[in-house]
């Protein structure tokens, strides 16, 4: 007797376990399939506030979005979530022109910030790892008459636009400032400050990024 309860009892938990993994692989299916159907038309959606879009563009949710009408994307543009793409034409009732223009083929993954006052140029068939911060402008100049000025209370401020050529691949964790081109084919290293130029065919890594290797 013993023997049977125990071959009844381990039937009856192995068709519960074919039961529930068979109703787990059903339901992460569905959630993926329903996932993907409302990020197309939530990028539809984000699509409509650019200037100019072109086809082939994914915007996972959550998504922060300021000043779409400065901002022009090529084809086959996609990110994954909590990208903030922002130009910021007014701030402390001071007013700029900002410009942001992505070429084909981009790709950004989770978490990245990018932010113009005055211009930022990403070039075609660029990757950008997760946590990337790309930034044309600063809260104040360092001086003597902003030091004891919040941050958030100075003007922003701009030491040039930002460039990035063709063919980059940019590490995760990069922080890329004022001011600065990258050149083409170059790589930056995970966690580097980029705050001067990159030459082209270029391995550039550290705070501040050096080049490491030629190409």
């Amino acid at each position: 007797m013993n023997i049977i309860k125990f071959l009844k009892v381990s039937l009856m938990k192995a068709m519960q376990f074919i039961i529930w993994l068979v109703f787990n692989r059903i339901v992460r299916k569905a959630i993926a399939y329903v996932k993907t159907i409302l990020n197309i038309f939530y990028s539809y959606y984000i699509g409509a506030e650019f200037t100019h879009i072109e086809d082939g563009y994914t915007f996972e949710y959550p998504f922060l979005l300021k000043g779409g009408k400065y901002i022009k994307i090529g084809k086959c543009f996609s990110t994954r979530a909590r990208f903030r793409l922002e130009a910021w034409d007014s701030y402390l009732n001071y007013t700029y022109t900002p410009q942001i223009t992505i070429g084909d083929n981009v790709i950004f993954n989770f978490d990245c910030h990018i932010g113009a006052i005055n211009r930022i140029d990403i070039g075609n068939n660029v990757l950008i790892g997760s946590r990337v911060l790309i930034t044309d402008h600063n809260h104040g100049q360092v001086s003597e008459d902003e030091l004891e000025m919040p941050p958030s209370f100075k003007k922003l401020y701009s030491k040039g636009p930002v460039v990035i050529e063709d063919n980059v691949w940019i590490g995760e964790g990069v922080a890329i400032l004022p001011g600065v081109r990258i050149g083409r084919n170059a790589v930056i290293g995970a966690n580097s400050v980029v705050s001067s130029d990159v030459p082209e065919n270029c391995v550039a890594g550290g705070i501040p990024a050096k080049v490491i290797k030629q190409l």
